[in-house]
């Protein structure tokens, strides 16, 4: 009877797992679908998983994009590289140092970094600190800097707590009387035994930097500096201007006719996410330990 038990928990285990992937995977396969989908047929027929008629226009649209394309996506690799690379070393040496339980003042900075979760300076503000301070309007700055991706309190928090909990004190005073000094002990101790935690927080700062477009919106006016996602959000306002327009402008009508107009909108969002997609299953195993450990209470 116990044995029979055990199995039907399985039974419901799997079976609820399944279907919360299946309403993760559906909806992303729907959207690579509708991207090879004809858009009249999608306009006549709406969204299938098998499209009626298959088309490659709306990827042909955005090849004609080409030049300025590619120079969005090195744009977006450069940010989120530079980005994901300094706000991980950032995080983690603040982070270290504040499970330091010998560092003066460990419990007001401990709180003015939780602050920042709570509260920040609002809108204005901040882009007048970044304009007229910092100058980083329409330099690439303005996509690595603002917008607290660069040093999270969140990743600051989390990366403390891994360190509480699983970095070993004697560890640190061994070092301590062999005459290592803290960056020693660092980056030759501390970071080779932490490769969960900082896989999963340089997952999760790469993807606030792929992802960011508020900032381009806010501190960019040059083009020529849009990243991936400012660009594609470019391209839909264009979209949506034209159809806007398209009543009282037969030109307008005339070019949006020949715009795939709805799966263009799908393939922007495929461009988008295929590059996560490839990276993530390589830090899947890091990212479910590193959460899981450094969400411990400290």
């Amino acid at each position: 009877m116990k044995r029979m038990k055990v199995n039907k928990s399985a039974l419901v285990a799997h079976i609820v797992l399944i279907c919360f992937v299946l309403f993760c995977t559906l909806p992303t396969l729907l959207l690579v679908t509708s991207s090879l989908s004809d858009n009249d047929s999608v306009f006549r027929n709406g969204y299938s998983f098998w499209p009626k008629e298959w088309s490659l226009e709306a990827y042909r649209y955005m090849a004609t994009q080409g030049q300025t394309i590619f120079r969005a996506y090195g744009i977006s690799i450069l940010t989120t590289f530079i980005g994901t690379i300094s706000g991980l070393m950032l995080t983690a040496m603040l982070g270290y140092t504040l499970s330091r339980n010998e560092l003066p003042g460990r419990k007001i900075i401990n709180f003015l970094v939780f602050f920042t979760l709570l509260f920040n300076g609002g809108m204005v503000p901040t882009y007048l600190l970044y304009v007229n301070t910092l100058h980083v309007k329409n330099t690439i700055f303005a996509l690595l800097l603002p917008n607290n991706i660069l040093v999270n309190g969140f990743n600051v928090l989390l990366v403390r707590t891994y360190f509480n909990n699983n970095t070993p004190k004697e560890l640190i005073e061994s070092a301590m009387v062999d005459g290592a000094k803290e960056f020693r002990i660092f980056f030759s101790i501390i970071m080779p035994i932490s490769k969960p935690i900082l896989a999963t927080v340089g997952l999760l700062i790469g993807i606030g930097y792929w992802n960011d477009w508020y900032n381009g919106l806010l501190y960019l006016t040059n083009t020529k500096l849009f990243s991936l996602q400012n660009y594609l959000n470019r391209i839909l306002l264009d979209i949506q201007f034209m159809t806007q327009s398209m009543a009282g402008s037969a030109e307008a009508a005339n070019a949006l006719g020949k715009m795939p107009t709805i799966t263009v909108r799908m393939a922007i969002a495929v461009i988008g996410i295929l590059p996560l997609m490839i990276i993530f299953p390589f830090f899947q195993s890091y990212f479910a330990r590193g959460m899981t450990v450094g969400a411990v209470k400290g």
